[in-house]
Formats: structure tokens, sequence, C-alpha cells
């Protein structure tokens, strides 16, 4: 069973119907007993970073989560579902994200032409080899919908990155742990493959 977690934060229905047309039972629950008997824990989201953080406080699935991906079962955080896996945001000043992975989330400069959030396809390329990313060629194009990026704290954790003025870290992945910056269950072909990747674990 796939466990999506729920706090209000939106994009979860595009996610269960990705998961759904790949075959797989789904819940979508902000239960802490249903996520952690889940087989696979996707944490999505879109929205602010502080609202978020307070939504899984009130929920009491901060410790979910941290114990879910203590027990290492495969956890995919999307688009602020990443952001949330790191120490802090520059979009909400003192607080504090789950800190289960090192690193920052930061601004996007705006000039030269560049628009802000940043909408719509850009290409990736990969520092290293990639449970999540296996079998997508270098160069793929995914759907990124965000103002802020991470700048991950360990190198070793980034497994793809993209350009958008700065150099982004789009997706990570350290042991079961997983998280994409873009959206995979926007992302048509390539985004299907990712997903399929991360169940088949």
């Amino acid at each position: 069973m796939v466990a999506i977690i729920d706090y209000d934060a939106g994009n979860i229905k595009s996610v269960e119907n990705a998961v759904r047309y790949l075959g797989r039972d789904v819940r979508v629950t902000s239960d802490p007993e249903t996520i952690l008997q889940a087989d696979h824990i996707i944490l999505p989201g879109v929205g602010a970073f502080g609202d978020a953080m307070e939504r899984l406080h009130e929920r009491k699935l901060v410790e979910t989560i941290r114990e879910a991906v203590a027990l290492d079962k495969p956890f995919l955080g999307i688009c602020l579902g990443l952001q949330l896996l790191f120490e802090e945001s520059e979009e909400s000043p003192g607080v504090q994200g789950l800190s289960i992975l090192p690193g920052r989330i930061l601004r996007i400069p705006g000039g030269e032409g560049r628009k802000v959030p940043q909408i719509g396809w850009n290409d990736l390329t990969f520092p290293k080899q990639s449970r999540l990313l296996a079998g997508i060629p270098e160069g793929s194009f995914v759907y990124f919908v965000h103002s802020f990026y991470l700048q991950a704290g360990d190198p070793a954790d980034v497994a793809g990155r993209t350009e958008y003025g700065v150099s982004i870290d789009a997706a990570v992945e350290r042991g079961n742990l997983f998280a994409c910056q873009f959206h995979p269950e926007k992302s048509e072909r390539v985004g299907m493959q990712i997903l399929r990747n991360f169940l088949d674990l």
C-alpha cells in the first residue's frame, strides 16, 4: 500500500491519480498508524514552507515522517515535500524544517528575463547514479512550478540538477529517502518512469 500524506498542501489528487494509474493501492491519509504501515510513503505539497510545517505539527506528523524515514521505508518528497525535508527556507525565516537532510531552501533570483516562479519544463543532469532516475536519459525534461530551490548541504545527496539562473538541486537520494523539486506526476512519460522506479523499490 502507498500512503500519500494529507496535510492540506495541494496537488494530492494528481499524485494519487498517477499512483493509481501505475496500478498501486493508494491511501490519502493523515493517520500516523496508516502511514507507518505503508510499503511506500509520498509527501506531496505546494504552497508556503512555514504554513506547511505548521500543519504537519498540528497533525502530529513531524515525528511520524521522521520515524518512517528512520524505518528505511521508501519515502518520496515532491515539490514542497522536498523542501520540507531540509533545515530551513528563506520563504519562512525562523521556521525549522524537518531537518532530515542538511541544506537550505533559497529564493530563485530574478533578472535576465527570468520569471519567478519558474513554471514549465527544464532539463536534468545527473551528478551520480540514482535508483529514482534509473532509465531516464540525461537531458530529459520535467515540469517545475516553484519560487524557491534547494541548495543541498551534502553534494553526495544530489541525484539530479537543473539550471534556472542558478544551479538547482532538483532531486535527492539517500538510502530509501528520495525527493524531487519537479512534479513527476505532471512530467508525462519521464515522470511516470520516475514514479514507477520509486514504487518498484
